[in-house]
């Protein structure tokens, strides 16, 4: 049987890929998450069979080989057993992948329960190969809830980044009863402004609204006295960033611009992703995360603090001003992580 392997993004293309290029004969044989090496080519390594001629195709035997017919009879009949067998398996696997519920290969290497389970988390698969080698979670990223002076919120639209800034201001404004202001920069969404303006009445914080990214750079110098200045910004879709490009160049060259990319918890990894990717422009220092409390799985919020080496700031949950916001700790997301296999909680180095 010849092998073959396939590099993709996920075990199901790659499924898609071997039939059209091997035929709907081709075996799966393996799948398992790719190497570092080799993770440029694809998140897996899937290895596939592809079963020996049939006797139809096979060139004419001569005299002497007709001779050994019985006892190559016998190997072939097992090794058609052996390929009917793997054809029912590929064609489990590929029902399944179908339905949207094939498990993660199980690793054949020391730790590989646990860079399974971690990668289930959505944790990256190199980041749990780390672990299973005996690296801390905790290590692995950074958090930071130092506040600058001058915090902008950037992030995609339904992020959560109004109500997370009036929560910032509630919290190291007046609780801390330090001068404080609000800035809006949102000028897309109808009446965002006099909605952050009314919030920032209730709470006794001084608020102002600017239309362009000039008016925005001299409102920040014009309250220079001012302990904390906080700026909302517009959430901005892909196909919208074109039109944040003057305010992104703004806030990514101010020297005291502490920004941080507000993004929720739940969303998936892969458009988390690309999220962070359309907002480099922006060149985010933290990132915060909202809807905490709508997600079991924190492996991605990690794997994406470690990747871009951008530590997580914040940790928001529902709407109470300013409960609902915590300063996030390396404890808290390495236990949540862990927390989906409590099974594998000493292996990692906590207890369950």
């Amino acid at each position: 049987m010849r092998l073959k392997s396939y590099f993709s993004g996920t075990v199901e293309a790659a499924v898609e890929l071997a039939h059209r290029e091997l035929g709907e004969d081709a075996l799966l044989i393996n799948a398992r998450p790719s190497t570092p090496e080799t993770r440029s080519l694809g998140a897996y390594e899937v290895v596939f069979g592809v079963p020996p001629k049939t006797e139809a195709e096979a060139k004419p035997e001569s005299a002497t080989s007709m001779a050994n017919a019985p006892a190559r009879s016998l190997a072939t009949e097992a090794l058609a057993q052996d390929i009917l067998q793997l054809k029912r398996e590929m064609e489990r696997m590929t029902k399944l992948l179908r339905e949207g519920r094939v498990p993660m290969p199980r690793l054949k290497s020391p730790g590989g329960d646990l860079v399974q389970a971690l990668v289930e988390n959505e944790l990256d698969p190199e980041l749990a190969r780390q672990v299973a080698e005996g690296a801390s979670l905790e290590d692995l990223f950074e958090v930071d809830a130092a506040p600058g002076r001058v915090m902008a919120l950037v992030g995609p639209p339904g992020a959560g980044k109004t109500t997370t800034l009036v929560k910032l201001a509630a919290r190291f404004g007046l609780t801390a009863r330090k001068p404080t202001f609000i800035l809006s920069a949102d000028v897309y969404r109808i009446a965002a402004a006099e909605q952050l303006g009314s919030l920032a009445a209730i709470l006794g914080i001084g608020f102002g609204a600017v239309e362009t990214p000039l008016a925005l750079g001299q409102a920040i110098e014009e309250h220079r006295g001012k302990e904390h200045i906080f700026i909302d910004t517009p959430g901005l879709s892909a196909a919208e960033m074109a039109d944040g490009e003057d305010l992104a160049r703004l806030i990514a060259a101010h020297p005291e611009m502490d920004t941080h990319l507000v993004l929720p918890a739940s969303m998936k990894p892969a458009d988390l992703a690309r999220v962070i990717d359309h907002y480099e422009v922006f060149r985010p220092k933290k990132l915060l995360f909202t809807r905490i409390d709508e997600t079991a799985r924190y492996g991605a919020l990690i794997s994406e603090a470690s990747r871009r080496r951008l530590p997580i700031s914040f940790l928001s949950t529902g709407q109470q001003i300013p409960d609902d916001l915590e300063p996030a700790t390396k404890e808290f997301l390495a236990g949540r992580v862990r927390e989906e296999t409590p099974q594998l909680c000493r292996a990692i180095g906590a207890t369950a």
